[in-house]
């Protein structure tokens, strides 16, 4: 059985009692009484002591077990100097490059540099480095060498196998080489966390340290935990097919004759079936999978494909194995993910004395990701609809960790008390998807013996619990608080599970929207949706026609906002056509798009940079190609298509619907999808681009473009055809 996460004994250092803020320099120390930090974290966000800031997070969680932490938040990285401003940590120092990957941070889809940063004082951007992580481990190794190095994060944890790099178009080593870290924290970190600390302060050395679930390290190329341990190649491993089928792994197999006993001969003893299950774990627990190595992945795209699929088959905690990869003389080793929490683990770590605000240092700097945040309550972890865009699943895992309902209700309330600014009303009520709260699967077997990379793909799995009932009521708790004027629900909805529940959605529509809810159906043919593992429009459309009876019946106008995707792997330029003209036809004039940004580790950037379905067997010529948009040009077009009805687009859209042959879509009309006219001032082409042809059709005259803003005759009456929000981590 799995201890609880608060059951380590306490540092000794727990009687210097809680800090007000976690220490960022030498005289906040001193106030303390303290003379040395036990573990100084690095990050390269702002520090908001709030638990949706993970340096903060992990700062009350080993504070709590009785350790001194300080913080060292957005350091000048070209010396060691800054590094050393706590001066050297007793035990470790503890890198992470904040909230986002920092090249995500960074860069935009087209690569170009961002003008701003959320999770910085004024916004500024240029406070981090590239690949933050590997940087800011070289430098605490230059400030105090032989101090240990933990890395962690959604950068570390993305990148911590090699991965494809979109922005330097290249396959990169593991962040473990590249950063020489002495060890890799992935996933929900506090478990390893706290182990690995304790066993340091007691004196273990971090080379020892080798059997925590969720951390990497490096080694030789002959190394195991023990003589009994059993490595087999990922090529004899790879199961073949899609991974679709509702498959109950403990139904019975028909038998065959009962076999008959020769005379003079013992019996054979048949092994009762958990006995037989027992064994087959155990060997699994003892079993490394061997990853094609670095130089195979880089130069072959099947290997990479194939490397990418063993690693999301070997990501549930009930299962997994560990893994490993040759990086030139020495291995990535990757022990299994970790034990998800439970809800009194969840609740001890929410719970936790945080200031909820920014550091004082910061004045009255706006932090535009505190601004966001400040009032919203994070109700639960985790993700299993398994989309290949998105990190979440690899990050924090398919299995759902919720809290209890009296824990957000007291946080709720302390944001009510103490937070300063708040008028009554909780942006948000949710967590990597709003409605998936306490969703779990019906057997805690079938979930240990899994290996579906989603439970609601391609249709919602018979033996997942869709009741959203503890969501219901703690909603009707929330809203009966006094002083609490109205709670939104602003995370990411999960539609094809609200259909389940008519009354959720009544619940929703009446007291939680408003007047617009946004949702994210990503496209709407099945080429791309079946590539990121969406389901259907038709669940949308089930989803809408609930949506606005269930405003009717409340007497309100509200509307949904559809979110989609340009250029995903597995899009044509007819699918971005057909999505389109779906857009037209609802009157959708979409303000804000998103063009695929492939980020480390995700299925959907295998598919980007591979050209293959990991979704399916790779190697042995059974492979599927996928349609990939690399090209700036066609990205570009991609994202023309969404934004039909800026006129900017318009000389690219008509050579293009020329191309394709859909010339019919041309004209002044509203059949049509863009004007034949070109409104003076718009449309110019980039400089070194080909000319694209404007020419109007025989014997039709040019049409005067209309008096204002360059829009053509007939504007959409939509209401919200104007703006579109990304959604929770979505860089636009």
């Amino acid at each position: 059985m799995t201890p609880a996460l608060f059951s380590h004994r306490k540092h000794w250092a727990a009687r210097f009692g809680t800090a007000p803020f976690l220490p960022m320099s030498r005289a906040e120390m001193t106030t303390l009484g303290w003379d040395a930090c036990d573990i100084i974290l690095v990050t390269g966000d702002a520090y908001i002591d709030h638990p949706s800031f993970g340096m903060a997070l992990v700062g009350r969680l080993l504070e709590a077990q009785g350790y001194r932490v300080g913080i060292i938040a957005q350091p000048d990285w070209h010396s060691a100097e800054a590094f050393r401003a706590l001066g050297q940590p007793t035990l470790y120092f503890g890198v992470t490059a904040g909230n986002m990957d920092s090249m995500v941070n960074r860069y935009t889809s087209d690569r170009k540099s961002r003008s701003d940063d959320a999770y910085t004082p004024h916004g500024a951007p240029n406070k981090r480095p590239d690949r933050a992580v590997t940087v800011y481990a070289q430098r605490c190794r230059e400030a105090f060498p032989g101090t240990p190095v933990i890395i962690g994060s959604i950068e570390a944890s993305l990148r911590r196998i090699a991965h494809y790099d979109y922005w330097s178009d290249t396959v990169r080593r593991s962040v473990l080489p590249d950063s020489k870290a002495d060890l890799l924290i992935f996933g929900n970190a506090e478990r390893a966390l706290l182990e690995v600390t304790e066993r340091l302060a007691k004196g273990e050395k971090i080379a020892d340290i080798r059997d925590v679930r969720g951390t990497g390290f490096m080694v030789g190329r002959e190394w195991k935990p023990a003589d009994n341990w059993l490595e087999v190649l990922s090529t004899e491993l790879d199961t073949p097919g899609a991974i679709d089928a509702h498959v109950d792994p403990y139904a019975m197999t028909p038998s065959g004759p009962t076999a008959q006993t020769p005379e003079g001969t013992a019996p054979v003893r048949i092994v009762p079936r958990a006995e037989r299950l027992a064994a087959k774990q155990d060997v699994r627990e003892r079993t490394v999978i061997r990853l094609p190595d670095y130089d195979q992945v880089k130069n072959n795209p099947s290997f990479y494909a194939h490397a990418s699929r063993v690693l999301h088959l070997e990501s549930n905690p009930g299962n997994a194995r560990a893994l490993r990869q040759a990086h030139g003389e020495r291995d990535v080793w990757l022990n299994p993910p970790p034990i998800p929490l439970s809800t009194p683990d969840m609740d001890g770590v929410y719970d936790l004395p945080y200031a909820r605000a920014p550091h004082p240092s910061y004045g009255d700097a706006k932090i535009p990701a505190w601004e966001m945040i400040r009032f919203s309550v994070n109700i639960m972890r985790g993700c299993f609809g398994g989309c290949t865009f998105c990190s979440i699943t690899e990050h924090e895992g398919r299995i759902i960790q919720s809290r209890s309902e009296d824990s957000v209700i007291k946080e709720i309330e302390a944001i009510r008390d103490k937070t300063p600014g708040f008028t009554g009303v909780i942006s948000d009520l949710g967590g990597p998807t709003a409605n998936m709260y306490r969703m779990a699967c019906k057997s805690e077997k079938i979930e240990k013996a899994c290996r579906r990379l989603s439970c609601v793909f391609p249709d919602i799995c018979d033996n997942l619990n869709t009741d959203h009932t503890p969501l219901i009521h703690m909603y009707r708790r929330a809203r009966t608080l006094p002083g609490i004027k109205k709670i939104l629900i602003s995370s990411g909805l999960r539609y094809d599970l609200a259909v389940r529940s008519p009354e959720y959605i009544k619940e929703l529509v009446q007291h939680h929207v408003g007047g617009y809810l946004k949702i994210a159906p990503e496209h709407t043919e099945a080429g791309p949706l079946s590539k990121m593992m969406k389901p259907g429009m038709g669940a949308y459309d089930r989803f809408k026609t609930l949506f606005e009876a269930a405003s009717k019946s409340v007497g309100k106008k509200q509307y949904l906002i559809p979110y989609f995707i340009a250029a995903h792997p597995g899009t044509t330029l007819e699918d971005m056509l057909n999505l389109a003209l779906w857009l037209k036809k609802h009157d959708f004039r979409l303000d804000q798009v998103q063009t695929f940004l492939p980020t480390p580790m995700a299925l959907a950037t295998t598919m980007y940079h591979t050209e293959k379905n990991p979704l399916k067997k790779v190697l042995g010529g059974k492979g599927e190609a996928v349609d990939v948009v690399k090209q700036g040009r066609i990205r570009r077009l991609h994202k023309a298509f969404l934004r039909y009805h800026d006129a900017e687009n318009w000389p690219m859209l008509r050579e293009a619907l020329k191309e394709m042959g859909r010339e019919d879509l041309i004209g002044n009309s509203k059949k049509h999808l863009i004007p034949l006219f070109q409104p003076a001032g718009t449309g110019k082409r980039p400089e070194g681009a080909r000319i694209l042809r404007d020419v109007p059709v025989k014997g039709e005259p040019r049409v005067a473009p209309p008096a204002s803003r360059g829009r053509p005759p007939q504007v959409p009456k939509h209401p919200l055809s104007q703006r579109r929000g990304g959604g929770k981590g979505r860089p636009s």
